[in-house]
């Protein structure tokens, strides 16, 4: 494998970031990351000794519902109000994916 491979592997979906780190990057706290996950906004992936790892992509999601908790907005609602959004702009892809097809012929 050579370091080319090895940085492949860090892609935003590669579980990297252990609690720790991830509390760290996120300016936050343990029970903040398993509250988000109770509540299944993120699934962290688990080591072989069963740690939580969390990919970059998740603690994008993390630091979402982490603004809105600043703001004062509950935790569950928080993560309600992400999954909402993204599900809102998935629908908004798609709409706009089939609205540039065009029409079959008649």
């Amino acid at each position: 494998m050579t370091a080319n491979d090895s940085f492949g592997r860090l892609d935003d979906d590669y579980p990297a970031y252990t609690m720790g780190r991830a509390t760290e990057m996120l300016g936050t706290t343990h029970g903040f990351l398993r509250a988000i996950g109770e509540a299944r906004l993120i699934t962290p992936l688990r080591s072989e000794g069963g740690h939580r790892r969390y990919s970059r992509y998740q603690l994008r999601i993390a630091a979402r519902a982490r603004g809105l908790v600043d703001q004062g907005t509950p935790i569950d609602a928080a993560c309600r109000i992400v999954i909402l959004e993204d599900q809102l702009e998935e629908a908004q892809r798609i709409n706009a994916e089939h609205h540039q097809r065009p029409d079959p012929p008649t």
